[in-house]
């Protein structure tokens, strides 16, 4: 059910970012990609705490991820590996130059 859930989320033209609303990091996250400008539905975060099954849900991003930490923040099928890389640096514009993530930007 767990990873039913997490890969209908995760979509190619779509950032996605698994967190918690105690989570500050997390609220940095959602801040910095709000910040972006993204197309309006491209962007989606999902908040663990309101989830029956939030340890499933964090099970599964440690078996796809190597990590159940939070944020897990994703483009498309793929997890931005070190968040706190991508907030000190222009890290998240860097990996959104490839071709499947310019579609993103209004």
């Amino acid at each position: 059910m767990a990873q039913q859930f997490v890969n209908s989320k995760l979509k190619a033209d779509k950032v996605v970012v698994f967190g918690k609303s105690s989570c500050p990091y997390c609220h940095d996250a959602v801040k910095l990609l709000e910040g972006l400008h993204l197309k309006p539905g491209h962007f989606e975060y999902v908040d663990l705490t309101t989830r029956s099954d939030m340890s499933a849900i964090q099970d599964y991003l440690l078996e796809i991820t190597g990590a159940r930490t939070v944020p897990r923040v994703f483009i498309g099928e793929k997890c931005i590996e070190d968040w706190s890389l991508v907030k000190s640096s222009n890290g998240l514009e860097d990996s959104t130059t490839s071709c499947y993530c310019t579609i993103f930007w209004k």
